[in-house]
């Protein structure tokens, strides 16, 4: 079978989990029986298993499962994950081959294993089958979007189960998912098609290792209310949303590669729960998210650039908000690289608290937005009498963001009635094309969708534009234009207690090192910035 981005399935091994006979009735109708923890050599199913292999696998093929990319395997590759749960827990085998599926249901104590040259395929809803259907619809608070209240519409799902993995170098194709955009609607959500690749709910430790998604539908993993989750060695090149995590508590995304027209890594503290529940506890590391090539070309290595004319997004990055309802605490972001994408975005705007957080060690290539965008808002999408949330006690260092066409300052806003508090950025080189102008302020938009282009296409200052914040350290910064870029390096709107020490620009004479308004308790060091001047006055400055 050819698709963008994937191989075509290769012929089994002999060492290959196969086996060529048919699950029988009559086994299925004794497994079905037999009670938690017993075995399945105790009904007969010990000739299904590999040669020398522990009795806790099972091969899909055994329960009729074709693999042949035109026959639905979604029922029996159903029936190998019940027989294994009802004999204690055990690992489902998918050998090499194509299986068109519509909903796979997880169970406990249940590993599926893709083996090399396995493909699960997202079937197309009609003719030969459907999804399991949306559930809740008409109930649900409508607090977030369609797709973040649903999981059962899914090509894999599985609700309040313990010790689950998803293991091997197979691969998941979304193909006949929908990506959940305004033209498909949630009523034909509602009605059998499937929305996401992978979607969990209220599940605790679980694994999901090395095997790729491609096309994952509106997203290639919605993670909501898991706790204990490792995500590693994954390659997303999908259409939408890399992978949504909500509500999760104690999660490790590390090594892993996503290429998205959507948000890459996305992490969220929705209502889809019905009640405010923190993300917390949380670690990315050494990951790889862009926008930057056409579905299916990162996933093949052939990185054909992204072009306009296909309608795809150009989104990435890495993304706190914007569903905020339950908080982001306690987490950290560690040596990824981004190119062609989004920056990294902290975004609260429905009653979060975003605090505790480190970022460190991040390079980013060809960005499309700011570098940085920090959005304390309120918007306020939740239940009535909610207050506004938090952002504070966050420390980034160690940024890199070079060869931007993209000329705007990093933006960090608070609104007037909530500051965002003890921020300190350090370290920090940003190479961008530099722009001939930019407004005098930009507007408040409380209410509004948190993202860059909230506050218009250009920014009043070239490196940071900073406003409603308490506690602000700014250090080692180094902004560089391919032009002559004569706005202030640094902008400061209602801003107290500040220590800003050692920008750098090669802006020439007559270039202003910052703009002040409603400032106070501000400490400025200009070391290294030759013939700037400052423009407004500011209670208690001080400049060394």
């Amino acid at each position: 079978m050819n698709f963008p981005g994937l191989k075509t399935s290769r012929p089994l091994s002999r060492r290959s989990f196969l086996c060529d006979s048919t699950f029988t009735a009559a086994n299925i109708a004794a497994a079905a029986l037999l009670p938690v923890g017993r075995g399945f050599a105790s009904v007969g199913l010990s000739s299904y298993l590999p040669a020398g292999s522990v009795e806790s696998f099972l091969n899909v093929r055994s329960f009729g499962a074709l693999g042949d990319g035109t026959h639905i395997d979604s029922e029996a590759i159903n029936q190998a994950i019940q027989v294994a749960s009802r004999a204690g827990g055990g690992t489902v085998v998918f050998p090499s081959g194509s299986y068109l599926c519509f909903s796979i249901r997880l169970a406990s104590h249940i590993t599926l294993l893709l083996q090399p040259g396995c493909v699960l395929i997202a079937a197309e809803s009609g003719r030969l089958g459907s999804y399991d259907l949306a559930e809740g619809a008409e109930s649900a608070p409508n607090f977030q979007d369609f797709g973040h209240r649903h999981w059962h519409n899914s090509l894999i799902w599985g609700e309040g189960l313990e010790h689950v993995a998803i293991v091997g170098e197979g691969t998941i194709w979304g193909r006949g998912l929908t990506d959940g955009l305004p033209q498909s609607s949630p009523a034909a959500e509602t009605m059998g098609v499937g929305n996401k690749a992978l979607a969990l709910k209220n599940c605790k430790n679980v694994q999901l290792r090395n095997f790729s998604i491609l096309k994952g539908g509106h997203f290639g993993i919605l993670a909501t209310g898991v706790d204990n989750l490792l995500i590693d060695g994954l390659t997303i090149d999908t259409d939408r949303d890399g992978m949504d995590l909500d509500c999760c508590r104690n999660v490790r995304v590390t090594n892993c590669s996503v290429n998205s027209a959507d948000d890459a890594i996305c992490v969220k503290s929705s209502f889809a729960l019905g009640y405010a529940r923190p993300t917390q506890d949380l670690a990315i590391s050494n990951c790889y998210v862009t926008a930057a090539y056409r579905l299916g070309t990162m996933l093949n290595a052939t990185w054909e650039p992204w072009v306009e004319a296909d309608g795809r997004g150009r989104n990435g990055g890495i993304k706190f908000g914007t569903e905020s309802n339950g908080g982001f605490i306690n987490s950290a972001i560690s040596n990824c690289v981004f190119e062609g994408c989004h920056g990294l975005s902290l975004e609260t705007v429905d009653g979060a608290r975003l605090e505790d957080l480190v970022i460190t060690n991040l390079t980013m290539r060809d960005l499309v937005s700011p570098p940085l965008f920090l959005r304390l808002g309120a918007r306020m999408r939740g239940p009535a009498g909610t207050p506004v949330g938090t952002l504070k006690h966050v420390h980034i260092s160690g940024i890199i963001a070079s060869h931007m066409q993209y000329p705007n300052a990093s933006i960090i806003s608070g609104i007037p009635a909530a500051s965002i508090e003890d921020l300190s950025i350090v370290d920090v080189q940003v190479e961008h094309s530099g722009s001939d102008q930019g407004p005098a302020t930009l507007p408040e938009n409380e209410l509004g969708y948190p993202e860059y282009s909230m506050f218009g296409p250009t920014t009043p200052g070239q490196g940071f534009y900073v406003r409603h914040v308490r506690g602000f350290h700014l250090r080692d910064v180094d902004i560089q234009t391919a032009r002559k870029d004569m706005r202030p390096l640094l902008v400061l709107d209602s801003v107290a207690h500040a220590d800003i020490r050692s920008l750098r620009s090669n802006s020439g004479p007559g270039t202003l090192l910052a703009s002040l308004t409603n400032v106070s308790e501000i400490t400025f060091s200009e070391r290294n910035v030759s013939g700037s001047t400052y423009i407004r006055a500011a209670r208690k400055l001080s400049v060394r």
